[in-house]
């Protein structure tokens, strides 16, 4: 059984002429979608939920599972991103005459989220770890505190009114655009230096690898990307407040990573997608219509006992889920490893992108 789906996985990494044609697909339905409203306005927000999501989940886990760090600040560099993007589209650039002018919109956020990562940046250079965790904490409370203090950007109320500018075609272009740079920065000389630091900083930086430029450089790309993520997301909730980015938003990333998978782009487009529905499935009138089949004298007290209660239980489960996932599995489903699209020919050939056995991945222990 394992036999054939290994041969079926190889066979399809061997058809690089796939890869393209499912983007013109891809492309193709963002647009036929909207247009014939089919499936329902409910499944598209999905849709560019797990686009969202995906973006969010590939950029974070750059400096988390590629680097082997542990940054929270990804909810304070997507705050950063909305709010520079709504600020612009609501009184600075004419979208209501030019919506084309859009792009320019996330641009910026991006850009301004990578121009505050180096607040991040430059402290990690020292420390690593639990202490880093601490610092990228701090960050995303003094963005919370901050944003909340300032009237013009509505203060703790929040910031309404804000376009829907946020599409299909635009979400699966960015998607496109986040993996396809996460994934040459990886596989690029800069990329190998990040894997390094992961693997021993010191003997990085002994072996000529400029760790503070690579250290930047990820920190950079992982907070530009959460930033464009921040700019969808304002124009497809219409509705920004710093309650949106607090460690919740950063658990909820933190999940979708360790989920899918350390150091694997395929698997934060899986772990992404998967919390993405789940979070939906879990919504109790989703759950209900699901179980609706169920006998009355089996539905009516498993509605009345569970399903009823899953708006509160659901914030829990997640969680839960992100302790479970440490303790049987913490690489998560694809952790270290790759689907064969995203690995150069050369890589490839050579096995990387292969996991070893867990075994092959401990330090020796002194007797």
């Amino acid at each position: 059984m394992i036999a054939p789906l290994h041969d079926g996985r190889a066979w399809l990494t061997a058809q690089r002429w796939l890869l393209p044609v499912l983007l013109l697909l891809g492309l193709g339905l963002s647009f036929a979608i909207p247009q014939y409203n089919f499936p329902n306005k409910y499944i598209q927000l999905i849709i560019m939920y797990v686009g969202i999501n995906i973006i969010l989940t590939v950029s974070l886990n750059l400096v988390n599972g590629y680097m082997g760090e542990f940054s929270l600040a990804h909810a304070g560099f997507m705050a950063i991103g909305a709010y520079t993007a709504a600020l612009l589209t609501m009184r600075v650039l004419p979208v209501a005459d030019y919506p084309w002018l859009f792009p320019l919109a996330v641009l910026a956020g991006g850009l301004m989220a990578a121009l505050f990562s180096f607040l991040v940046a430059i402290p990690s250079f020292k420390i690593r770890g639990d202490y880093l965790a601490i610092i990228t904490l701090a960050f995303l409370m003094i963005v919370k505190s901050v944003i909340e203090n300032i009237d013009y950007l509505g203060g703790p109320r929040g910031m309404p009114g804000i376009r829907k500018l946020t599409t299909l075609p635009w979400t699966f272009f960015w998607t496109v655009l986040s993996v396809w740079a996460v994934r040459n920065f990886v596989y690029s000389n800069y990329g190998r230096g990040v894997l390094s630091i992961r693997e021993d900083e010191i003997a990085s930086d002994l072996m000529s690898v400029n760790t503070h430029r690579v250290k930047f450089l990820a920190f950079a790309l992982s907070a530009f990307f959460a930033g464009v993520a921040g700019a969808l997301f304002a124009h497809v909730l219409q509705f920004i407040s710093p309650r949106v980015f607090d460690i919740i938003k950063t658990t909820d990333i933190l999940i979708m990573v360790y989920l899918g998978g350390i150091a694997s782009i395929a698997g934060s487009m899986l772990g992404a997608t998967v919390f993405t529905v789940l979070l939906e499935v879990l919504r109790p009138s989703n759950t209900a219509a699901l179980l609706s089949w169920l006998p009355d004298f089996i539905f009516d007290p498993l509605n009345e006992y569970f399903i009823q209660h899953l708006g509160i239980w659901r914030m829990v489960i997640m969680p839960l889920l992100l302790v479970l996932l440490m303790l049987f599995r913490p690489r998560g489903i694809m952790g270290l490893r790759e689907f064969g699209w995203f690995v150069p020919r050369l890589d490839r050939e050579a096995g990387v992108g292969a996991v070893l056995p867990e075994k092959d991945h401990e330090p020796a222990r002194s007797q």
